[in-house]
């Protein structure tokens, strides 16, 4: 390489957005629907959104009331080559269309029902397509287990950092040592134990994670989020993430009126929980009948939100940020190349410090003064915290809305049209590149999956066959020649 060439390699990896984001953001920005198009929203801005992956291990060993699984989906074997093929296939596919740098899910079933080496493959594939990936399980798996995903067979880390999501609510049953949970309070030795381990692996082997708590809420066990807030709050999860019951997946497991329980009366208990209001509404992920999020320092016993929408010179250093700001990567960039893209950006808007440093100032002072950031710091207590809740819509009505978007049609039904302008909004997107589209998370649950996972019964049966499968469901992969793997 000419010393040219390295130069503006160089320039362009250093630029503080690079083209590649920036087209991917301007194209989601053009295809919300106006009524998202807020100085709030973070999509088309700073972020494409996220991701997650279909088809790939639907099985799991727990049940759930509600399960947004198929009736099918436990009677797909678990095959690693299986999941690493399509998996490669669809994050290939997202990072073509959306960019070099998205978070997304690898989800399914059950994660920790692959084997190791599997789910170590899985999220390499997923880095390599540039995604940060999280892994979602309900947490009920050894020790042992993640030392053999995240260390390779000389005892190396595979990976410097890792990201998993748990799910823990009494609404599951099969968990070993709380079969079936009376109360979620019976569930925090569980929590505690899931998020020492992650603890534990950092001491032994220098690995860091993030850590997301996740919750399922129906009419039973609602009054018991904010009593799972403050217990949450105290153990070494980055974010809690709430979901009220919908009426998508498995009907044999729909038990009670979902329709009871709102996002706001979620939001509410968490604020219980956390003993101080939350303030949501100066950023915004899609549309907030789908989606609520703050993030802020976690100081001592108070949370310190980041942004305050009441606070005009809070808001204006928001947009600073996100329009000079916005689609630059900061997961996955050496800290060398990071600096000189802050620099970059700051050298071309030097108007940008004053309200930015503004900010910081104000942050402090929300978590009580430096002194307080001090003491929390020496005393490693010192954290960030994010709440979300995610608003999921029924398969009644996401079916017929989505039927009509298919055929560039509005309805003329209130509710679906809300179901329409949902969809168009959403926030997490699942590829499929045998057709070329990205469908939103409701969809894929509510419209594709009953089919997608019928073909997988056939294409991957519990009774393990070393016969050529003839076969398979649309856009999913066939399973190389050789190799195929028992069910675990």
């Amino acid at each position: 390489m000419s010393i040219t060439e390295a130069l503006r390699r160089f320039e362009l990896e250093t630029r503080p957005i690079l083209p590649e984001s920036r087209r991917a953001l301007d194209e989601r920005w053009a295809n919300l629907p106006d009524h998202v198009k807020t100085d709030n929203q973070l999509l088309g801005r700073c972020a494409v959104g996220c991701e997650g992956t279909h088809g790939v291990f639907p099985k799991c060993n727990l049940t759930c009331s509600p399960c947004y699984h198929s009736a099918d989906a436990n009677k797909v074997r678990i095959d690693g080559d299986h999941t690493l093929d399509n998996v490669a296939l669809q994050m290939n596919f997202l990072r073509e269309r959306r960019g070099p740098r998205a978070h997304a899910q690898l989800i399914g079933g059950e994660v920790s029902l692959l084997a190791a080496e599997d789910h170590a493959a899985a999220l390499l594939a997923m880095r390599a397509a540039g995604r940060e990936p999280m892994s979602m399980t309900h947490g009920d798996f050894e020790y042992d287990y993640l030392l053999d995903v995240v260390l390779d067979a000389e005892g190396h880390p595979r990976f410097d950092k890792v990201s998993f999501a748990a799910h823990f609510d009494s609404l599951m049953r099969g968990r070993r040592g709380a079969v079936r949970p009376r109360s979620e309070a019976e569930l925090d030795p569980f929590r505690e134990q899931f998020a020492e381990m992650f603890a534990r692996l950092r001491r032994e082997h220098g690995v860091t994670s993030y850590l997301a708590h996740n919750m399922t809420v129906t009419p039973s066990n609602l009054d018991e989020v904010s009593e799972v807030t403050r217990s949450v709050l105290g153990m070494s999860f980055d974010m809690m993430s709430f979901q009220p019951a919908a009426f998508i997946g498995d009907e044999r497991r729909w038990k009670e009126d979902f329709d009871d329980v709102s996002i706001d009366d979620v939001w509410e208990r968490i604020e219980e929980g956390a003993g101080q209001k939350l303030p949501w509404k100066a950023t915004q992920f899609g549309d907030p009948r789908c989606n609520r999020t703050t993030v802020g320092a976690w100081v001592g016993n108070r949370f310190a939100p980041l942004l305050d929408p009441d606070d005009a010179k809070d808001l204006a250093a928001r947009d600073r940020f996100l329009k000079h700001f916005g689609g630059m990567i900061f997961g996955g960039t050496s800290r060398p190349v990071l600096a000189v893209k802050v620099v970059r950006a700051l050298l071309r808007h030097p108007g940008d410090v004053p309200p930015l440093l503004g900010l910081l100032g104000r942050i402090i002072r929300r978590s009580g003064g430096l002194r307080a950031v001090l003491r929390a710091m020496r005393s490693g207590t010192l954290s960030f915290k994010t709440f979300v809740v995610h608003n999921f819509m029924d398969a009644a009505q996401v079916k017929p809305a989505w039927e009509l978007m298919e055929q560039g049609l509005t309805s003329d039904d209130p509710l679906i049209r809300e179901t329409q302008e949902r969809l168009g909004s959403c926030m997490y997107a699942m590829s499929h590149p045998e057709d070329g589209r990205l469908v939103p998370a409701c969809v894929q649950h509510s419209v594709l999956d009953p089919a997608e996972n019928e073909g997988l019964r056939r294409l991957l049966p519990l009774a393990d066959r070393s016969a050529t499968v003839v076969s398979r469901p649309s856009g999913l992969t066939p399973l190389r020649s050789t190799g195929i793997r028992a069910a675990h």
